[in-house]
């Protein structure tokens, strides 16, 4: 649709210019210490204190002086636009990139993934209405790519004014990021190439394949993801690196997106509205309260909705910090993981904690009531209520059977009423973790799991191959005639005997 086809007083609002518009200013600022820097290099940490950093807006109340009605209006209108740069994350510029140029900003077709609900029996069993957000639908199958559709434009952005040249961007992964960050940093070779370090044998096929695929250096270390996490950090302190986990701020930026995007599809009422996924790194969780803090703080929404965070007993954390109800006497203490099925959760130490812990108290305060939860739930929990949703029209991974399995948990806790509506975070998609799958189907998970198989959930091909024909068909070798006519006939009926069909 073209400009001049929108509603004029919309116009001006549709299509963002850093320049023109007098927009925004963002800052690095340090959660410990307080001070501020400028954008004008990477930076993963405080140089004074050596906190974390997260990016804010200097200019952030120019955006409270338009009605949250007519952001509504602007970013329902601008979806309608043909603009490549505007159809990902960055449709809501102005609170993610607000300094970003559009000829800077890499589009891949991340971000404005579907919100499926689940069918009745599923509602049913879980006990409350909810929603998936299928996050594996993205380009590198999983939500890293809204971080990284971030953290790229921004590197694309100080390519392009001169402020950096031959770019190496390095990440630690359990999978997801890595995939994401080789295929964003191919799209800009070769200006930037990737590698990444993964823990040995802690990976799943199917997300090794991908940064090899997309080009990236690929090393395997000894160890689990916090391991990989201290040589990244290593790296980034003494060479000329770009680090893409979730240290990096403008990650948190762009996946801050994932609340945007629910607030519109809600029509942006947010009343009686949960919000569960998967804790990890504590770069999601961060990034999704951010964002609807910046969306209430706007008017845009009228109510933050309540939002929990989940973890495996296998590698429980942040759980355990919450766990005491004096926030006076809360002590974070890193804890060793176990093997588990959401591998991109299995974090002991996670990066963004002191992010969380900033965040909470103030969404909190801004609720005026706790509004933010944490639950745990058990490897068996994951996997079983994967693959129940999966049976019932959803392609969730295990991650995504783990936000499940906390909604279940939360309501039977009463954390969740039965008048709410959860949308639950399927972090990424199902085929990457097809292993675990096939490892419950096989009943061949090592004991460290503590997963035992529910024969109800089992599934397995069956072998047809009447006992009775002499002949059958093989690769080079067809039936013809009789002979094939017979095969069709008596596999036909093996078959209906199998699934107990009965004749027309």
């Amino acid at each position: 649709m073209k400009i001049e086809n929108f509603p004029e007083d919309i116009q001006p609002y549709l299509i963002p210019d850093p320049v023109s518009d007098g927009g925004g200013r963002l800052i690095y600022r340090c959660l410990e210490c307080g001070q501020e820097y400028g954008i004008e290099k990477l930076l993963y940490t405080c140089p004074e204190c050596g906190q974390v950093l997260l990016i804010y807006d200097a200019n952030f109340d120019r955006l409270k002086k338009i009605p949250g009605e007519l952001w509504h209006r602007i970013f329902d209108y601008r979806k309608m636009l043909k603009i490549s740069a505007l159809k990902g994350i960055y449709l809501y510029h102005e609170f993610i990139g607000s300094i970003m140029p559009l000829d800077s900003i890499v589009y891949l077709g991340e971000g404005h993934t579907p919100i499926v609900e689940a069918n009745s029996f599923l509602q049913k069993k879980a006990g409350i209405r909810f929603y998936f957000k299928n996050d594996g639908q993205n380009p590198s199958a999983s939500f890293k790519d809204r971080g990284m559709a971030s953290a790229l434009s921004y590197i694309n952005f100080l390519i392009k004014k001169g402020y950096l040249s031959d770019v190496l961007a390095i990440c630690a992964s359990t999978g997801d990021t890595s995939a994401s960050a080789a295929l964003y940093a191919s799209y800009l070779k070769p200006h930037v190439k990737s590698a990444v370090l993964l823990p040995h044998k802690k990976v799943t096929p199917q997300q090794l394949s991908q940064p090899l695929g997309s080009g990236a250096s690929v090393f395997e270390i000894p160890g689990v993801f916090d391991d990989c996490m201290k040589v990244v950090e290593a790296l980034s302190e003494k060479y000329n690196v770009a680090l893409l986990n979730s240290k990096n701020a403008w990650r948190i930026l762009g996946q801050e997106s994932y609340s945007y995007e629910i607030a519109q599809d809600f029509e942006y009422d947010m009343n009686d509205k949960v919000v569960i996924l998967p804790i990890g790194n504590a770069g999601n969780i961060t990034a999704v309260m951010s964002g609807f803090l910046k969306f209430y703080e706007t008017g845009i929404i009228k109510t933050l909705p309540k939002i929990i965070g989940v973890q495996s007993k296998h590698a429980n954390p942040v759980y355990r910090y919450y766990l005491e109800p004096d926030a006076e006497k809360r002590k974070f203490v890193p804890v060793t993981v176990k093997p588990s099925v959401a591998q991109a959760a299995m974090i002991g130490n996670p990066v963004s904690m002191p992010r969380v812990i900033h965040l909470v108290d103030i969404y909190n305060s801004m609720s005026d009531k706790q509004n933010v939860f944490f639950v745990e739930v058990s490897e068996q929990d994951i996997m079983d209520w994967e693959l129940l949703a999966n049976r019932n029209g959803h392609i969730a991974c295990t991650h995504g059977g783990e936000s499940l399995a906390a909604l279940v948990s939360a309501y039977e806790k009463g954390i969740i009423e039965k008048n709410e509506v959860a949308i639950v975070d399927s972090t990424a998609h199902a085929l990457k973790f097809s292993g675990f799958q096939e490892m419950y189907f096989a009943n061949s998970f090592p004991a460290e799991f503590e997963i035992s198989p529910n024969p109800d959930l089992i599934n397995s091909p069956v072998f047809i191959r009447p006992k009775d024909l002499e002949k059958v068909p093989a690769p080079g070798k067809p039936l013809t005639g009789e002979d094939f006519k017979r095969f069709v006939e008596r596999t036909s009926e093996e078959i209906a005997n199998a699934l107990n069909l009965k004749r027309v």
